[in-house]
């Protein structure tokens, strides 16, 4: 089992009433439903983890099972939430 630092930005951030906090997980998978655990009394956060993706250490996560991503002592998972705008 891994520590490090889960960020949440945008509607993430706002869904957690935080901007970080620590978790403890080998997994990413483990790391959510911890979040998801702790934040439980806002039903928004459940909902907008759904949309988000999420960078580990700096790097994508995409399309890949959450179970199989590792987490790393000392790492970071970031929290995004869809974006909206673009180049028109």
């Amino acid at each position: 089992m891994a520590s490090g630092t889960i960020r949440y930005w945008a509607a993430a951030k706002a869904a957690a009433g935080t901007a970080e906090e620590p978790y403890e997980a080998g997994t990413l998978a483990d790391a959510l439903r911890r979040a998801r655990e702790l934040h439980a009394e806002r039903p928004d956060f459940a909902r907008v983890l759904l949309r988000c993706s999420f960078l580990v250490d700096g790097g994508a996560v995409g399309a890949r099972a959450h179970e199989t991503v590792g987490l790393s002592e000392g790492g970071t998972v970031e929290v995004l939430p869809p974006f909206a705008g673009g180049a028109r």
